[in-house]
C-alpha cells in the first residue's frame, strides 16, 4: 500500500481554524490516516482485505490495549499562531518536532493577545494554577482590558524604537511580554498527538490551551476518524480506576447485585445497616453505597473515587 490518501484530510489543508483573537490552527500536511494504522498492524496483508467495520474494530483494539506503535506511523503537521504563554506550555510536550519564529531573525509583529471581558476572572480560591468560574463585573474588567492594552503597546513601541536605534534584535526583544503572538510549525505522531489532546482537553488545563486543542481535534477527526471517535471514547472521555478504587467498585457492585436479588436496593440496604448500627466509610447512615458493608476507601482517596463516578473526569 503506497501512499495513504485521506479526502477529509485533503479538503481542510491550508484550512485556518480560529483560535482566540487573531490566533489559528492549520493542518500544512499528513501523512497516513486510519488505513495505516491497520497497514502497520497487519503488515503481512494486502490493502483491501478487510472491510471497514472490522478495521475500525482492529483500531479500536489497539489503542484499548495500547499497542501505540501503529499509531506512531500518522504523522500531522500543524502550522500554528499562539500567544506566547501558551507556547510555553505546549512546549512542555517534548515528543513533537518544532520549528518557530525567531525573533532574532524577524521583526516581531505588533499583534498581542487581549482576552475577551467573559474570560477576566480573580484567582481561583481553590485552585493555585487557575481562574474562577465568575467573570469580572463589567465596569472591572474594562478597566483590565485597558491595563493589559496600554502594557502592550508601549511594550512594542519601545521594541520598535530600540530597533529603529539599531540595537540587534535579539535584544530588543526581551521586553515583550508574553501576550505577543508567535508562530511554529508542530509536527507530531498520532500516539503522541492523542497524548496532548487528553492533557489539554482536561478542564484543569487553562481555557486558552484547551481553544487550539479543541481546534486540533477536529482535525484530526478528519485525518484518522476511526481513531479518533476510539480515542475520545476510551481516553479523552474515560477514567482510569486505581487497583484500591475498583476493588471499591467491586464490592459496590456486588452490594446491588446482592440486594436486587433479595428483591431490594442500596436504600433497603442502607437502612438495614443503619438500624444495626453498621455504618462505615463516611460514618453515616445516609443511604449512600460508601455507608454501607464497610468502605474499602477513605479521605481524599474516598472523595476522588465518588468525584469520578459523579462527574466522569480523571482526577
Amino acid at each position: 500500500m503506497a501512499h495513504c490518501v485521506v479526502p477529509a484530510a485533503e479538503a481542510i489543508l491550508d484550512k485556518e481554524y480560529k483560535v482566540l483573537d487573531k490566533g489559528f490552527v492549520r493542518l500544512v500536511d499528513y501523512m497516513g490516516g486510519d488505513d495505516r494504522i491497520v497497514q502497520a498492524a497487519r503488515v503481512s496483508y494486502g490493502a483491501g482485505t478487510k472491510s471497514y467495520r472490522e478495521d475500525a474494530g482492529l483500531i479500536d483494539y489497539l489503542l484499548r490495549h495500547e499497542h501505540t506503535s501503529p499509531f506512531e506511523q500518522v504523522i500531522l503537521t500543524f502550522h500554528v499562531k499562539l500567544p506566547i504563554f501558551v507556547a510555553r506550555q505546549w512546549i512542555r510536550h517534548r515528543t513533537a518536532r518544532v520549528n518557530e519564529v525567531s525573533g532574532r531573525y524577524s521583526i516581531m509583529k505588533d499583534e498581542f493577545y487581549v482576552p475577551a471581558p467573559a474570560d477576566l476572572a480573580l484567582q481561583s480560591e481553590d485552585n493555585k494554577q487557575g481562574r474562577r468560574d465568575e467573570a469580572l463585573d463589567e465596569a472591572l474588567a474594562g478597566k483590565v482590558t485597558a491595563v493589559l492594552k496600554s502594557g502592550q503597546r508601549r511594550a512594542y513601541e519601545d521594541y520598535a524604537a530600540l530597533v529603529d536605534q539599531g540595537l540587534a534584535r535579539e535584544i530588543a526583544r526581551v521586553n515583550l511580554p508574553l501576550s505577543l503572538y508567535s508562530e511554529w510549525y508542530w509536527q507530531i505522531d498520532l500516539h503522541n498527538l492523542f497524548r496532548f489532546l487528553s492533557l489539554r482537553l482536561d478542564a484543569h488545563a487553562q481555557k486558552e490551551i484547551r481553544l487550539y486543542a479543541q481546534a486540533m481535534l477536529e482535525i484530526t477527526r478528519a485525518v484518522a476518524p476511526c481513531a479518533t471517535e476510539s480515542f475520545e471514547r476510551h481516553s479523552l472521555n474515560g477514567v482510569r480506576f486505581s487497583g484500591a478504587e475498583m476493588a471499591e467498585l467491586k464490592r459496590r457492585l456486588a452490594l446491588g447485585m446482592d440486594e436486587a436479588a433479595r428483591g431490594g436496593g442500596l436504600a433497603r440496604g442502607a437502612a438495614a445497616a443503619a438500624a444495626a448500627g453498621g455504618t462505615a466509610g463516611r460514618g453515616s447512615a445516609d443511604g449512600s453505597p460508601a455507608a454501607i458493608g464497610g468502605c474499602l476507601l477513605k479521605g481524599k482517596e474516598l472523595e476522588r473515587f465518588e468525584e469520578k463516578l459523579r462527574t466522569g473526569r480523571q482526577l
